[in-house]
């Protein structure tokens, strides 16, 4: 691995490390009854890249940031979204799916009924963790506004995605044009990684900040970029690597970037709006480095 690259993965590891631990102590605030609990902590703490809570951090650390505590439930409303949309789509009447991160799936471990119940919670629990007083200093508080257009971000990404989900569905066995494909996985993939970031991004830059808009770019490209890149990992990457069965977009015909353009161009797709993201952060320079690093590894991911 070159310099470069650890560095990128450097960055993602400490991201990791934080939330790992503020995840744990989020969960056990919440009195959840067995095997409900179980199969919540199976779906939050098998793993993960844990991607969102890296870009919401690096956002944040953007400029000089007193909002701590608001950063640090941002980050993991987020991730209780993620986890709660993959225990909902590894379902029987979704995707299906037996493995995630190399452990059964949710329904698997614990049964369809259980899974189902464990995302809704999870959902429920990331707005509670937004308004409550988690990881806040003794005597310390968060602007109430900031609270709000946090809550007001991760809602919207929220309901985008579900929508994403429908029409991605509705495309199954379909040969959709590009447009039609990138509204779905914008909405699908897209929105929870662009909110990650605005949600970090809004405990130090006000509305009228040039820096949103480019944020709001970047978060854009790189939120598609992802998907691009997972459907590209489904047919090169190995089950063994991905940790979920691998070529499960051909077997149920969904609609994939690869399928549309071939490989190759869907390949050089990626490596343009991750271009697209960097020249949105240019605007920040220096400042935008953790940004960089983490887009910089999710364009070299395996996994």
């Amino acid at each position: 691995m070159s310099s470069i690259s650890q560095v990128n993965a450097d960055v993602l590891k400490q991201a990791q490390q934080r939330i790992q631990q503020d995840l744990l102590t989020a969960l056990a605030a919440f009195s959840i009854p067995e095997p409900l609990k179980a199969a919540v902590h199976h779906t939050v703490m098998l793993g993960g890249k844990r991607v969102r809570p890296a870009l919401c951090y690096a956002a944040a650390a953007l400029r000089p940031n007193s909002n701590f505590a608001a950063v640090r439930r941002a980050a993991v409303a987020v991730e209780l979204i993620h986890c709660y949309s993959l225990a909902h789509d590894d379902l029987p009447c979704m995707d299906n799916d037996l493995l995630r991160r190399g452990q059964p799936t949710c329904h698997v471990a614990f049964g369809e009924d259980t899974a189902l119940l464990a995302g809704d919670i999870l959902q429920s629990m990331a707005f509670e963790i937004l308004g409550s007083r988690l990881f806040d200093e003794q005597g310390q508080g968060t602007d109430a506004a900031i609270v709000l257009k946090q809550v007001q971000i991760l809602a919207t990404a929220s309901s985008k995605m579900v929508c994403g989900q429908v029409s991605d569905i509705q495309a199954e066995g379909k040969m959709v044009e590009q447009v039609e494909l990138e509204n779905i996985h914008r909405n699908k993939t897209g929105a929870l990684i662009q909110a990650a970031i605005m949600m970090g991004a809004v405990t130090i830059f006000t509305g009228t900040d040039q820096a949103i808009p480019k944020l709001r770019q970047f978060g854009q490209a790189i939120g598609l970029a992802f998907q691009v890149q997972d459907d590209i990992l489904d047919i090169t990457a190995s089950t063994e690597t991905l940790g979920k069965t691998a070529g499960k977009d051909e077997q149920v015909q969904k609609s994939t970037y690869p399928a549309l353009m071939g490989l190759e161009q869907a390949q050089a797709y990626a490596q343009r709006l991750h271009d697209q993201a960097f020249e949105a952060l240019a605007y920040l320079g220096d400042d935008a480095k953790e940004l960089t690093a983490i887009s910089q590894f999710l364009l070299a991911r395996k996994s």
